[in-house]
């Protein structure tokens, strides 16, 4: 049997859904401008990484219980939502650097690499819109008889798939003319994002199931 319709039925339908803006998009984007490419680039390959979660319990069941227990989902939201909170909170705690001035005492290390993987992959694990997308895309996308391998290999794809996208944007984020750009902004550009990511923490925790 022919598998490229639903495969780039897939392909198609990922793309959208990676490159319109979420808890993700404005991850990399905080980490390309606070911590640099290494982080950011860490950081986009562990929200690689949690694609692979995502498509392991779809194929499992476990999704469609999630999806179906209101407890689990408000739970799986909520400590998402939290997350997003938690980071967003210490961005807008950025303090004032006087150009020329290195306070080291108050100056905060870059992520390393494991940390940047784990800031990723919790970003796209604990976020119960991915788990919906997830769902819907191998419930009515993939077809019941689309044997098991090729399911997973649509789901390594996504994965492959979504941390070159993220890896590209990271790239391109902390080339110098963007860097020079935000540095203008300095540490109001970091608190800015801390904004944007409790409110990203906040519409999380509304998310209904529909």
């Amino acid at each position: 049997m022919n598998w490229w319709p639903e495969f780039l039925t897939i392909a198609l339908v990922h793309l959208l859904a990676v490159a319109s803006p979420g808890p993700d998009f404005v991850m990399v984007l905080h980490q390309s401008i606070v911590n640099g490419r290494r982080p950011a680039i860490y950081t986009s390959i562990g929200i690689g990484a949690g694609i692979l979660v995502h498509v392991c319990y779809c194929l499992l069941g476990l999704g469609l219980l999630i999806s179906r227990s209101l407890l689990l989902f408000h739970l799986l939201k909520l400590v998402g939502a939290a997350y997003l909170l938690y980071v967003g909170w210490h961005s807008l705690r950025a303090k004032l650097v006087t150009p020329g001035v290195v306070d080291v005492a108050s100056r905060s290390l870059p992520p390393s690499a494991i940390q940047a993987l784990r800031i990723g992959f919790l970003t796209n694990l604990l976020n119960p819109k991915a788990t919906l997308f997830f769902l819907s895309l191998f419930s009515l996308v993939i077809k019941p008889q689309t044997p098991l391998a090729i399911q997973l290999g649509y789901g390594l794809y996504m994965a492959l798939a979504t941390g070159l996208w993220f890896s590209g944007l990271s790239l391109f984020l902390t080339r110098p003319a963007v860097q020079g750009f935000f540095r203008r902004f300095g540490h109001w550009a970091e608190r800015a994002m801390g904004g944007v990511l409790i409110a990203l923490g906040i519409k999380l925790a509304l998310v209904s199931r529909s």
